[in-house]
């Protein structure tokens, strides 16, 4: 049995496939079948329920995989431990961000940093924030930048800002000269959202429960459209396609949108939903001054949009 192997399994219960999960661990899919299936009958038990169009786990093969996400966040924290003689700043730093927050913070932030930090760069990881949280705690990457709430089980983190959702409508819509809008006037609107596994779509359909995603009868078929980034959304709402809810920071860097005045942006009267983004770190993680030093490369940044106090 081999940390490899234990990587294995837990990728393709992650993916519930094994090409996929293949893809994940930079290997071949024969290479990756052949080392678990190796495992299976070193252990003499199936963990995988093979021939359906999705990998399925068995009962004993849950608790097995488990426990090897316990063995990998173990072996991480014996590398930390090994980090503990060498300087915090010195060497690169693995920092995940999920899809929302990078392209809008991290234009901002590197320079700061790599002024502030120049022995120590960053090496970037954009995904979901289930998938951060895993790569955490496996010790793929040292910390990330996500939006809170934050799994609370062997995870710290820090309050980086707070930022408020903007109602975004195409130029021509009803509500365009609107200095403030009520969120509940909202409710009877359909809405462009981002696709499953995103949390701002959590976060927007937790504010505005009763909206379902934009969907219209084209030759006599009924499509739902939904965006893969919140460049995707914009681009549609400036089509004319619906409205969505948009973070601060993603209006803030909208320069083309405002140079062709195809949407217009209105805030949501008191109490506008918001949501806290944070710097999240394994509590074992021993480089404490690299996340001090992360954080002020954040507070120094000329950000476009206000970073308010997060409550």
């Amino acid at each position: 049995m081999t940390l490899t192997e234990l990587r294995y399994i837990v990728a393709v219960a992650r993916e519930r496939h094994f090409g996929r999960a293949a893809e994940t661990c930079y290997v071949s899919q024969p290479t990756l079948s052949v080392a678990i299936k190796k495992l299976e009958d070193e252990l003499g038990v199936l963990i995988f329920e093979r021939g359906g169009t999705e990998v399925g786990i068995t009962a004993i093969g849950m608790q097995i995989i488990n426990q090897a996400r316990k063995v990998l966040e173990a072996s991480s924290e014996i590398k930390e431990i090994a980090r503990q003689g060498h300087d915090p700043l010195t060497g690169p730093l693995k920092v995940g961000v999920i899809h929302t927050v990078g392209p809008y913070l991290l234009p901002y932030l590197m320079p700061v940093h790599m002024q502030l930090n120049p022995n120590m760069p960053l090496v970037l990881q954009e995904s979901f924030t289930v998938r951060l949280v895993e790569m955490l705690r496996q010790g793929e990457i040292d910390c990330a930048i996500m939006a809170a709430p934050v799994p609370d089980s062997g995870l710290d983190f820090l309050s980086l800002y707070e930022e408020k959702f903007i109602l975004a409508v195409p130029a021509n819509h009803p509500w365009a000269n609107l200095k403030r809008i009520n969120i509940d006037e909202l409710k009877d609107e359909t809405m462009l959202l981002l696709g499953n596994g995103h949390c701002f779509r959590d976060q927007v359909l937790e504010a505005c429960p009763e909206m379902s995603p934009f969907s219209s009868s084209i030759d006599g078929m009924q499509r739902s459209f939904e965006g893969s980034s919140l460049e995707t959304i914009r681009h549609m709402v400036a089509s004319g396609l619906g409205i969505t809810l948009l973070p601060e920071s993603a209006i803030c860097c909208d320069e083309y949108a405002k140079r062709q005045n195809r949407i217009k942006y209105i805030p949501i009267e008191e109490p506008a939903p918001s949501r806290e983004i944070v710097l999240v770190w394994r509590k074992s993680y021993t480089r404490q001054a690299a996340i001090r030093a992360l954080t002020e490369a954040v507070e120094k940044a000329n950000l476009p949009f206000d970073m308010h106090a997060a409550s």
